[in-house]
């Protein structure tokens, strides 16, 4: 039996773990950390080291479905499917014009670069607004914020040379997402606090980040943005600032000044449930200790609650006021690699236009923003009949009856569209209402690059790899034999050619990225004429990268270049600032302390707040059916106190019914003492269909059926409130009123 070992990348998430994948008589037997790789020495995860059974699921779909009239499904061939759906989708554009055809862009799109980015350029090929990502239900926020404060040119502190560094409602030993380098992130935080580094951590759970804090305030949820302001409060009221640094490069101080003045610490000890002690602890150690380098990041718990895009304002605020950026003559953090060279110089990029422009939602006075088009406000778009209602959409790597907020609202949606179309490995509750599922090739069967790793930065602070790090694998493994597989980039590709378009392929998308681009972006024309490979376009995406595409490749385990770079100094004619008085911020500040918040602790009718939380094994709803994956736990419990679990009666391992002032349903309640006895937490993205309530312990509980998506929402992005659900347990079956 022929076996064979090759160095590959991991794209389960962000951080592309270069890892050794064995092959054995044809199939992908095992993954495992490459020790020979400079960034990650060996270091994998159980998602990672999971991809030969990801790969071998006996679910996968090794052929295209097509729906009939019945309901039931049939084989088809990719090709007869491609000619079917360009027929749908020229037909609809004729009939309802280009808005009536919407895309979807998941998570689990992101380990195929080429997929999103030719995706998007088939909606603007067809001349469709209507292109939503995963990011507009996550932590738009992020984007948000930064248009609003501005960019520092110089980048990021290096996490392994700061003294102390604060995380809010975030959880990066498990998500491997912000602020501590996903390159092994326990191995990362145990060197820096080894060296002296101390860590403060915002968040009502004590997870196994806030374990190793210097200092956790495990605050009521809903109120990073009281705490925040009032760490603001007590570092400029005790002039722990960085007056140079503010009056060379900063707007607004004296704005923002004013609006943090009513966060006192006794106030927000009291509104906040955390000892005012502590809080002062928290302002002191993040600004003074040491040679007071470190910065702020926020995670997906903390913007889940309202007021996201004001909690990450915050957080970049108390950044600049601190002067927590790299300065002239300190070494870039992240350089580019497979990206463009570009020059960090210590100086802001200016505020820009974050929001209000572009198309138009027809619901909730919505539009087009840095972060994307509002993806929760989709379903609204498709149910709502009249000029521009949606009649088709297709995913790619989403799955959105799992994924968006009002699960029930997105059932009547996807199943109202006369064209749904997903691109999917297994049958998920998405392509189950899908008209046609396009069965595409797997990770370790495409070639794989890193560039997707660098790019993430310009979304926001805190991550990307931490060095000019690049690594370039082949394909590993051929598609199972007898399969009818596509690339989804090639999908595209295929309607583009059925439908006679002419589209622009940029090397990039969005807000990120491009306006800090020295280089312009790599444009390339698709049309009817188009034959590349997967390869040949890897690189001409990578044809003005600081390293050549092919220097890259040499290296099959990966290589961290000698990159001399340094930031340099400031721009002598440079008049820029950077903005922490942001108008729209500040009059959200203030109503955040105008609210009467006693109203909201009043726990009479629902006595818990819902949080969510990082699940070790899974990224989103993928793998959640796998045995190598949920060892024998396929469901997500909802997570209590033994002593509120005490007070209602109930033991791990009993079913329940969790109620919202929206929906209820059903759970396997575990005991986890790391909570607040007022806070339950339950992961996202598990559950079946409504109809399918009672098989949660089979699958899990759909935590998004408990949020409606027009009564509480951000303004700008139309986020709804996913975290902080106020909500009642009782025995399942039981009735509660309170």
């Amino acid at each position: 039996m022929p076996q064979t070992t090759h160095p590959g990348i991991c794209r389960i998430c962000s951080a592309h773990c270069g890892v050794l994948a064995t092959v054995t008589d044809g199939r992908l037997t095992k993954v495992a950390g490459d020790p020979d790789n400079p960034m990650f020495k060996g270091y994998t995860c159980i998602k990672g080291r999971a991809l030969p059974e990801i790969h071998n699921n006996p679910d996968r779909l090794l052929h295209s479905r097509k729906r009939l009239p019945d309901g039931t499904y049939t084989a088809i061939g990719s090709e007869q499917a491609m000619d079917e759906i360009a027929a749908a989708l020229q037909e609809l554009i004729a009939q309802h014009g280009p808005r009536s055809v919407a895309m979807y862009l998941g998570t689990n799109g992101l380990p195929y670069p080429a997929s999103a980015l030719m995706g998007n350029a088939f909606m603007r090929g067809i001349e469709s607004p209507m292109f939503f990502t995963a990011n507009t239900i996550d932590q738009p926020g992020k984007q948000i914020a930064l248009a609003a404060h501005g960019h520092w040119l110089g980048g990021d502190v290096d996490f392994h040379e700061a003294d102390s560094w604060m995380l809010v409602g975030t959880n990066p030993l498990v998500s491997k997402a912000i602020g501590i380098p996903g390159q092994n992130p326990s191995q990362n935080l145990r060197a820096a606090i080894e060296r002296g580094m101390k860590l403060i951590v915002i968040d009502p759970r004590r997870s196994q980040t806030a374990a190793r804090a210097a200092v956790h305030l495990q605050p009521r949820p809903g109120e990073d943005v009281t705490i925040l302001a009032g760490i603001i409060h007590i570092i400029i009221d005790r002039q722990w600032h960085d007056p140079a640094f503010i009056d060379e490069n900063v707007a607004g101080f004296d704005d923002l000044a004013r609006a943090v003045a009513g966060f006192t610490p006794a106030y927000v000890a009291q509104r906040a449930d955390v000892p005012e002690d502590q809080l002062r602890d928290a302002a002191e150690t993040f600004a003074t200790y040491g040679t007071k380098r470190g910065m702020v990041n926020a995670g997906t718990g903390a913007n889940f609650a309202l007021h996201g895009n004001l909690l990450e304002y915050l957080c970049l605020c108390l950044t600049t006021i601190c002067g927590r950026w790299q300065r002239a003559g300190e070494r870039v953090t992240r350089p580019n690699t497979l990206m463009p060279a570009f020059t960090a110089k210590a100086q802001p990029h200016p505020p820009y236009e974050g929001w209000g422009y572009g198309e138009r939602l027809r619901v909730r006075g919505l539009t087009d923003t840095v972060a994307g088009m509002p993806t929760a406000a989709l379903a609204d778009e498709i149910l709502l009949e009249g000029d521009g209602q949606v009649k088709a959409l297709i995913c790619i790597g989403g799955n959105p009856m799992a994924a968006w907020p009002d699960q029930r609202k997105t059932k009547r949606a996807l199943e109202s569209l006369e064209l749904l179309v997903t691109l999917d490995t297994e049958m998920s509750l998405t392509s189950q209402l899908a008209d046609y599922v396009i069965a595409p090739m797997m990770q370790m069967e495409t070639p794989a690059m890193t560039m997707g790793s660098e790019l993430i930065k310009y979304y926001t602070s805190g991550t990307g790899i931490p060095a000019a790090y690049g690594q370039y694998v082949p394909r590993i493994v051929e598609p199972p034999a007898g399969s009818d597989l596509i690339e989804e980039w090639r999908f595209f590709l295929g309607l583009t050619k059925r439908m006679g378009l002419e589209l622009w392929f940029v090397n990039f998308f969005g807000g990120g990225g491009g306006r800090f681009m020295e280089s312009p972006p790599v444009v390339l024309p698709i049309n009817a004429e188009t034959d590349l490979t997967t390869e040949e376009l890897f690189a001409q995406m990578c044809s003005t990268s600081r390293i050549p595409l092919d220097e890259v490749r040499s290296h099959p385990h990966g290589k961290i270049f000698d990159v001399d770079a340094v930031v340099q100094e400031r721009d002598p004619d440079c008049a820029d600032r950077l903005d922490v008085g942001n108008t729209h911020m500040l009059d959200e500040l203030n109503a955040v302390r105008a609210e009467n918040y006693a109203l909201r602790q009043d726990v009479s009718e629902f006595p818990f707040r819902l949080i969510p939380r990082r699940h070790q094994n899974f990224i989103n709803s993928s793998g959640t059916a796998l045995p190598a994956l949920h060892r024998g736990k396929p469901f997500n419990p909802l997570y209590m106190h033994p002593e509120a679990m005490a007070g209602l009666g109930l033991q791990s391992g009993a079913a329940v019914s969790v109620t919202s002032g929206h929906d209820t349903v059903a759970a396997v309640v575990e005991a986890d003492p790391t909570l607040r006895r007022d806070v339950v937490a339950m992961h996202h993205a598990f559950g079946g269909l409504p109809e399918e309530d009672a098989g949660f312990r089979e699958h899990g509980t759909n935590v998004g059926r408990l949020v409606p998506t027009d009564t509480e929402y951000d303004p700008v992005t139309g986020l709804p409130r996913q975290g902080d659900i106020a909500v009642r347990v009782c025995a399942h079956g039981e009735t509660s009123t309170g």
